[in-house]
């Protein structure tokens, strides 16, 4: 390779002097300062006091994490690369005990791991669909969907959850949603953020409409865990004769966000199974974004779950009854909407409604960050979306705030 010429100048130096550089239109977002950003920013500047509703990060939390957990990561194995595009077996016998917890059988081969959920999502419209193909998704939801979409070159098609004393799909809604572009569609189960269990009249009717429209199902069950019963929870069960594509991983089953682990899990008839597994191999293999110490250290956090997810759950639990006791003492000024399952809570504020976005309102002028119900997909005026993880005290004190 020949030295740079210092008359020439670098490449580098060169593209900094080009005019103009050209983006893809997937890339076209609005990236511009919001109104809630900006009130938040602002309040923070002035040195005013914050109470964030929003924090959802259960390692900032105050949870109490094994002493030992990051132990795992020192397997000496881990300096031996030797790639594997689904996943070691390992890691993915560790999946299969999981699911063999929740009373699912599940083998080795089925699974795929990757980094992320959002990177399951990116194998699976990248292997159902072709760009400007469909993929229904129900609303209220969360808005991660529209960039993955954006950058599969996938459209989506919101699907409705209606709410009459509890949220509940609408078959019908979602079969008038369907078009021959149409190739799967996205439950989340429990959805966030309305913490809506998929009920089994559901799930049987969106298997006769996956099997009637040649869809796949994909089912996000990264909250499965966290019913606010005791009664446990299953999606996959049911669904004969369907394809489906279970999403799920660390973030929430061990509360390790930072860990960056998750797998997809295939059901369904076994050729079509076999066939998607082998491309999905494929999708996997060329990118082989997993890394060897995080896969060596599964097993141990999984098997380690419940310790981290007994916190969150008593956190949760207790924080929505706290909502249910203000809205009971404060009549009229809260309404908390049915959450079966979960780390959020949808809230109704009657008397906050107007022509300022209300968690731009609560953010401006009492200091309390809440996500808008626009956010995810809600039209309704005063509905806003409210962790359940955080601090206890510093909950109580900022819906108290919230609703003065």
């Amino acid at each position: 390779m020949h030295e740079p010429n210092a008359a020439r100048g670098t490449l580098a130096g060169t593209i900094d002097k080009a005019e103009a550089m050209r983006f893809s239109r997937r890339t076209g977002w609005n990236t511009e300062e919001s109104a809630l950003a900006r009130a938040h920013r602002l309040r923070a500047q002035a040195g005013l006091p914050i109470a964030d509703l929003t924090a959802s990060n259960p390692t900032r939390c105050g949870f109490d994490y094994a002493p030992d957990l990051l132990h795992a990561l020192t397997d000496a194995s881990a300096f031996d690369y030797d790639p594997q595009p689904r996943g070691s077996l390992r890691a993915r016998e560790a999946v299969c005990g999981y699911y063999a917890d929740h009373g699912a059988l599940v083998r080795p081969e089925q699974v795929v791991l990757t980094t992320s959920s959002s990177e399951a999502y990116s194998y699976l419209f990248r292997l159902l669909c072709d760009p400007g193909n469909e993929i229904l998704v129900p609303q209220p939801g969360y808005p991660l969907f529209d960039f993955l979409a954006a950058l599969d070159d996938v459209r989506l098609k919101p699907a409705p959850l209606v709410y009459d004393h509890g949220w509940q799909m609408d078959p019908e809604g979602f079969r008038r949603t369907i078009t021959p572009q149409a190739r799967a569609i996205v439950v989340v189960h429990p959805n966030n953020p309305t913490g809506h269990f998929t009920k089994p009249w559901e799930a049987e009717a969106l298997a006769r409409i996956c099997r009637e429209f040649e869809l796949s199902l994909i089912v996000d069950e990264v909250f499965l865990d966290y019913g606010f019963s005791d009664a446990g929870e299953r999606f996959v069960a049911g669904l004969a004769g369907a394809a489906v594509f279970v999403v799920s991983g660390l973030s929430k089953i061990a509360g390790l966000p930072q860990m960056k682990a998750a797998w997809i899990a295939a059901f369904g008839p076994e050729r079509e199974r076999g066939e998607a597994l082998a491309r999905l191999e494929i999708v996997a293999d060329t990118f082989l974004s997993m890394n060897a110490p995080v896969q060596l250290a599964m097993a141990s956090w999984l098997a380690g779950r419940e310790g981290i997810q007994g916190q969150i759950r008593e956190r949760a639990r207790g924080n929505l009854a706290t909502l249910r006791r203000v809205a009971v003492e404060s009549p009229g000024r809260l309404q908390v909407l049915e959450v079966d399952a979960g780390w959020s809570a949808v809230l109704g504020l009657p008397g906050c409604v107007g022509e300022v976005d209300c968690a731009e309102r609560l953010a401006r002028e009492r200091g309390v960050i809440v996500h808008p119900g626009g956010f995810y997909g809600m039209g309704e005026a005063g509905r806003v979306v409210v962790s359940l993880i955080g601090s206890a005290e510093e909950f109580a004190v900022s819906i108290q705030r919230a609703t003065a």
